[in-house]
C-alpha cells in the first residue's frame, strides 16, 4: 500500500498545534500531513481562550464525525495518529473502517477498560481549563518551570465540558460514545503508545486498553517510551520515527516480532 497521507488528532485541552513538530517533520519526509483541530476550534489559542462557544457543547461522536468526512475526501487510506482523547478517537476511527493502519498515543480509553475508573472519576471532577500549575503537573512534568509555562501558553485551550463526561464516565452509560468493538477482526493495525513518566495517562491503563483487544485476530500493538511524559511524546523525533515506522510495515501486512524491553512489558521490534 502507498502511504501519502498522515492525519494527526489532538487530545483535550489543546488544540492541533500541539503536533507542530511532527507536522514538520512528517512534511520534510513527503508526507502530505493534516493536523485538523476539532470542529470549532479554529483560530487564534487566545481567542479561543477567551470565547470558548464555539466548540463548548462538542460531544466525541461530533469530534469522530468531523475526522471521518476528512478521511473520507481522501484519495487513498491514510495512517491515522492520535493523542489522548485523539487516541480514543483513533479507536473509534478504526473500528468504523477507516485508515491504513491507526497510532493512539497516550489514548483516552474506550468503554470497558475498568482499570480506568478512578482515574476516570478524578477527570469527570477536573475543570474544563487547566491552571499553568495543574498543566505543569499533569502534562509536562519531565519540563523546568520555565518551558513548561511556554508550553501553556502556546498550547493550552479549555476542554468541552460534554466530552470531558462522556470520556470519564463512560463505563457508567449503556449507549456511551466510547464504546468500541474489540473483537472486531476487519479493522485495520492499531498501535497503542505509553509514556512511562506519564501522569495523564499511566502505562497500566494503556497495557489495560490493550489488554482489551487481545483476543482480537486485528493486528495489535504496545510500545513504550520509559522516559516520555504526556506532552514530550508529541515533542520527541524518535516516538514520531517509530510510529512511522510501525504504521509502513503493518500497513503492507509484514510481520513484527514481540520482544522483551526493560520496562517489565514488550514492545515490537521493527523487522520486515
Amino acid at each position: 500500500m502507498n502511504i501519502t497521507t498522515i492525519v494527526l488528532i489532538p487530545g483535550l485541552w489543546m488544540t492541533a498545534l500541539c503536533w507542530e513538530h511532527w507536522v514538520k517533520h512528517y512534511s520534510e519526509k513527503g508526507y502530505s500531513v493534516i493536523a485538523a483541530n476539532w470542529p470549532g476550534m479554529e483560530g487564534d489559542i487566545e481567542l479561543l481562550r477567551r470565547d470558548p462557544s464555539s466548540f463548548a457543547n462538542l460531544g466525541l461522536t461530533d469530534v469522530v464525525d468531523h475526522y471521518e468526512q476528512i478521511i473520507r475526501g481522501l484519495e487513498t487510506p491514510p495512517i491515522i495518529i492520535g493523542h489522548g482523547v485523539g487516541g480514543l478517537v483513533i479507536q473509534i476511527l478504526l473500528d468504523r473502517g477507516w485508515g491504513a493502519a491507526g497510532v493512539a498515543i497516550a489514548s483516552a480509553p474506550p468503554k470497558g477498560v475498568f482499570r480506568s475508573v478512578f482515574r476516570n472519576l478524578k477527570l469527570a471532577l477536573k475543570s474544563r481549563s487547566l491552571t499553568p500549575q495543574q498543566f505543569h503537573y499533569d502534562f509536562a512534568n519531565t519540563f523546568a518551570e520555565a518551558p513548561s509555562i511556554a508550553a501553556f501558553e502556546r498550547y493550552v485551550v479549555p476542554a468541552p465540558n460534554r466530552i470531558l463526561r462522556q470520556v470519564a464516565l463512560g463505563n457508567f452509560s449503556p449507549g456511551a460514545p466510547t464504546i468500541v468493538r474489540f473483537h472486531n477482526d476487519s479493522r485495520a493495525a492499531l498501535l497503542l503508545v505509553a509514556g512511562g513518566k506519564d501522569r495523564v495517562v499511566p502505562t497500566s491503563l494503556v497495557k489495560a486498553n490493550f489488554d482489551r483487544y487481545r483476543e482480537s485476530k486485528a493486528d495489535t500493538d504496545y510500545k513504550e517510551f520509559s522516559d516520555q511524559a504526556h506532552l514530550t511524546l508529541l515533542h520527541e523525533t524518535k516516538v514520531a520515527d517509530y510510529v512511522l515506522g510501525w504504521a509502513l510495515i503493518r500497513s503492507n501486512g509484514s510481520k513484527l516480532t514481540a520482544v522483551p524491553n526493560q520496562t517489565d512489558t514488550w514492545s515490537v521490534q521493527l523487522s520486515a
